[in-house]
């Protein structure tokens, strides 16, 4: 059996010139992404409020990434079959509840039900991860790598401006009324879904020559093919590394002896830089092999990290880790959704990047486990400094052999 496709966008899903719904997509990804991104500003009030120790912040934050993982594939197969609206606003109400709700959270396992479960969940319908699978549908095939930048970039800037306002609104107000107002927040984000909708399916107007390939057919195509394998076991070793910095780093500053407040605006850093970092990746990727710029990528973080942990702790070594690792930080994003549409197309994007983000959530949750473990166990958390290097390098060798072309169809699909 083979499949010969011709990709462009169907008319019916460009309601609004490809500008304009990126930018709408971006706004939905600062709205969305930022709160999630500023947790590790809740962590050390909570601690304190609650009497818990690292180990019930860092379980619940490893639920949600693996919850998050876990829920990605099916709404990213729900959007490609009922269009991306629908998910987005399940996906805000089930995320703002759990941010809501969480400021109630008296116990260990109601924190873990709000702010690891429900809010997991939530993030898998409403994630930039949604955003960027709708914008592969909805904008022209030269755009893609541009719009993938932006829509990380823009989920990044989130990151920059909901980490100071966190720090700020706890401080004043206090972690619960936070956490309550950011949960509101996301009610007045569904009217803007309305304007990333995709085309479900079914409505969808034929636009192969050939016979078309089922989701089942797809699946397997993708899990026989080599470059979608190594691409998605690098991709665990970003969950790792970032989930880590996002929930622990700014625990790890005020250990070291720095003021708290160094630690949010040295994470902001991360967010502000990685806009150029996203930015620029998109670029590189529409212009050079896109597994050169993954394993660049992965090579850079490990040396960045190094250095970070032989240097003295200080405040000016945090906002350098902070403003390097910012340029490395979402800049896996765009190469690696690129690699998905060249290989695979936009038929089944959504599904397909959600198995490639669930690897992703995987390395969250076991970068979430163990530094909780060894910093309660250890006392320290230098074995995952040391685990985040080594992963590093070990995605940057998995992402070389990856071929940049078309799947030849026909062989995988024998095996269905």
């Amino acid at each position: 059996m083979s499949t010969s496709t011709t990709e462009r966008a169907p008319p019916a899903q460009r309601r609004l010139p490809p500008e304009m719904i990126i930018m709408f997509g971006c706004v939905i990804a600062i709205l969305t992404f930022g709160p999630r991104s500023a947790v590790g500003v809740f962590q050390l009030p909570i601690l304190k409020d609650r009497g818990w120790g690292s180990d019930v912040f860092s379980y619940a934050m490893a639920l949600q990434y693996l919850f998050w993982g876990l829920g990605q594939p099916f709404a990213g197969a729900m959007a490609d079959r009922y269009g991306s609206a629908r998910v987005l606003t399940i996906g805000l109400i089930l995320y703002g509840s759990g941010l809501a709700l969480m400021a109630y959270a008296s116990t260990p396992l109601s924190f873990t039900l709000t702010a690891g479960l429900l809010m997991g969940f939530g993030l898998s319908g409403c994630s930039f991860n949604l955003v960027i699978g709708a914008l592969a549908k909805l904008v022209p095939e030269h755009m893609r790598s541009f719009a993938f930048g932006a829509g990380t970039a823009a989920g990044s800037f989130g990151q920059f401006l909901f980490s100071p306002i966190a720090g700020g609104m706890v401080g004043n107000l206090g972690w619960q009324t936070t956490t309550i107002a950011f949960g509101a927040l996301m009610l007045f984000v569904i009217p803007l879904c309305q304007f990333v909708a995709s085309t479900p399916m079914k409505s969808q107007p034929k636009i192969a020559v050939g016979p078309q390939q089922s989701f089942r057919e797809a699946l397997v195509e993708a899990f026989h093919h080599r470059s979608y394998v190594l691409l998605v076991l690098g991709f665990f070793t970003c969950g790792f590394q970032l989930a880590f910095v996002t929930v622990h780093f700014q625990k790890y500053v005020v250990e070291a002896g720095i003021p708290p407040q160094v630690g949010y605006w040295a994470f902001a850093l991360v967010g502000i830089f990685n806009i150029f970092g996203s930015l620029s990746s998109g670029w590189l990727s529409g212009r050079f092999p896109k597994r050169w710029v993954l394993s660049g990528i992965y090579l850079s973080r490990a040396l960045v990290t190094l250095m970070f942990i032989m240097l003295p702790p200080t405040a000016w070594s945090a906002y350098l880790f902070g403003a390097l690792s910012g340029l490395l930080w979402l800049s896996t994003v765009p190469p690696t959704s690129s690699l998905i549409g060249v290989m695979f197309g936009t038929r089944y994007f959504s599904t397909l990047y959600g198995f490639a983000f669930l690897s992703h959530q995987i390395g969250g949750f076991s970068g979430l486990m163990i530094a909780g473990w060894a910093r309660e166990s250890l006392g320290s958390y230098m074995p995952i400094w040391w685990l985040s290097i080594g992963f590093g390098v070990f995605s940057a060798l998995v992402n070389l052999p990856i071929v940049e072309k078309p799947v030849a169809r026909g062989e995988a699909l024998a095996a269905a």
